[in-house]
């Protein structure tokens, strides 16, 4: 019931989410690249690393030449396997021309 409710459930730091799920190759680095500006959470820019992540959000980020947008399916316990950490987040493809 909570997690259909904005604003409760549970929550991760983004730093710790982009780097337990692999989408970034490090937490220094996934903490750089928040504390820059560089990631919109639900839209709305960031700049601190222990910004809140919960369940149905919307993450958009850069990596490499691309900008991936993710939505949180579920929070992640520890930085595990590959398809463990795919299956945390949904990979939303934005057009490409």
């Amino acid at each position: 019931m909570a997690d259909s409710i904005p604003g409760v459930g549970p929550t991760l730091r983004i730093d710790k989410f982009l780097w337990f799920t692999h989408l970034a190759k490090s937490r220094s680095l996934a903490q750089k690249v928040a504390e820059d500006g560089h990631i919109r959470l639900n839209g709305r820019r960031i700049d601190r690393a222990h910004a809140v992540v919960r369940i149905g959000d919307l993450i958009t980020f850069p990596q490499g030449t691309q900008v991936r947008v993710v939505r949180v399916i579920t929070l992640p316990a520890r930085r595990g396997p590959t398809p463990e950490a795919r299956a945390c987040y949904e990979d939303l493809q934005v057009g490409r021309y």
